[in-house]
């Protein structure tokens, strides 16, 4: 659910195993330097005030961590340095921490390449074929927003887990939780009320 930017940012140092929480502090910002025209890497403070927090880390998210840090162990740690900063998590190719539109890049090419292949295999088999449709990493934290929507009902706890300064972003991502699960809460609400009455 971070943003891609905080994400990226993320350093060994700012996981905690024992208590299983990331801690969101700084993020990666890229962009043009307009002196010289060189697209460069800064640390930055989070969008908000509110985007400096700790989330709980999930077993999956803990497991993945792990399995990373064993394969750096073997092939190397990310040495760059940003601001003063190392001991970055993620790396590319070339040791260093990756920009945000690559991994974006890279979502598409991913995208793009599954869905000709499904073409193929569908025309083959006669049948329709099963096209992932266009995303961005920000997609991703958008639907990791709603589902923590659909699990969690207090939307404070949305909104600190998610970093958002205004709860109104927090509403309006609740708002668009499906119909189903709003059908879900209601019973949950009504089947309470009618073991208070």
């Amino acid at each position: 659910g971070c943003r891609i930017g905080e994400c990226l940012g993320l350093r060994w140092e700012d996981l905690d195993f024992d208590n299983r929480m990331i801690s969101v502090n700084h993020c990666i910002v890229y962009y043009q330097e307009e002196e010289s025209g060189k697209s460069v890497m800064k640390v930055s403070k989070p969008k908000t005030d509110a985007g400096i927090r700790t989330i709980p880390m999930l077993d999956v998210v803990k497991d993945a961590f792990e399995m990373e840090r064993e394969e750096q162990e073997e092939t190397g740690f990310n040495d760059q340095v940003i601001d003063g900063m190392t001991g970055f998590i993620f790396q590319n190719r070339y040791g260093d921490v990756p920009n945000p539109q690559a991994v974006n890049h890279t979502i598409k090419r991913i995208i793009s390449n599954y869905n000709a292949e499904e073409v193929l295999n569908a025309k083959k088999e006669k049948r329709e074929p099963l096209i992932i449709p266009d995303f961005s990493c920000h997609h991703l934290r958008h639907t990791f927003a709603t589902r923590l929507c659909e699990a969690e009902t207090n939307l404070k706890v949305v909104q600190s887990v998610m970093g958002h300064r205004n709860i109104e972003t927090t509403m309006d991502i609740y708002a668009e939780a499906t119909d189903k699960k709003k059908r879900e809460s209601f019973q949950d609400l009504a089947d309470k009320l009618d073991n208070i009455f």
